[in-house]
């Protein structure tokens, strides 16, 4: 192999490897923002789910069971409410 064919391939590896990590990151927490789910405080407490909530949630969905382990939000985000929610608005249920 020739100086500049490996240094082709171990720069489309290096890229490859980089890619890979970057896929492999998890959500950045500035991403995840519970105030954003505002739209459904109505329907957490017996009001109708509305379009805007279900669009909400699904955006914060792979924030969910960050939410779940927080104390400060884990009350609403397990609740039968949140569950009913969830489901009204085709989501699958969280697997934390």
């Amino acid at each position: 192999m020739g100086k500049a064919t490996a240094t082709t391939v171990l720069a489309l590896a290096l890229c490859a490897a980089v890619l890979l990590l970057a896929a492999a990151r998890p959500l950045d927490a500035a991403a995840c923002n519970p105030s954003a789910l505002s739209p459904c405080g109505g329907a957490l407490f017996g009001g109708a789910v509305t379009n805007g909530c279900c669009a909400q949630l699904k955006k914060q969905q792979p924030c969910l069971c960050q939410y779940a382990r927080n104390p400060a939000y884990s009350n609403y985000v397990n609740g039968p409410a949140a569950q009913g929610l969830i489901k009204a608005c085709g989501l699958p249920k969280m697997k934390c």
